[in-house]
């Protein structure tokens, strides 16, 4: 499936280092996380297939984000990665840092 990712996402996953995610560039697990979820987007036919993998945790969001996907990029990080879904592939949009999603209550 092909992925398609804007300047800033682009440069983290080529070269690992990008001042707007420095955070993710930083940390060696997130980035981990965000090359597996890269990599195993751009090994499906389908976004249907992303389910498979569960350490992906993929899902499509509501709300305020109606019509847009996530997956984790890390069980241990609230970090996700937001991505739309089009026809034959996959826009990525941003990495998403939340602290109250999936129950985390601080």
């Amino acid at each position: 499936m092909d992925v398609y990712m804007d300047g800033d996402l682009f440069e983290l996953y080529s070269t690992g280092k990008n001042r707007k995610y420095k955070e993710v560039a930083r940390n060696p697990e997130l980035r981990s996380g965000f090359d597996r979820a890269v990599r195993s987007m751009m090994s499906v036919d389908s976004v249907d297939q992303l389910s498979a993998f569960s350490f992906l945790h993929y899902e499509h969001l509501k709300h305020q984000l109606a019509g847009l996907s996530s997956v984790r990029l890390s069980n241990r990080y609230v970090h996700r990665l937001i991505f739309e879904e089009i026809d034959g592939g996959i826009v990525v949009k941003l990495i998403e840092i939340n602290d109250t999603h999936y129950g985390n209550k601080r």
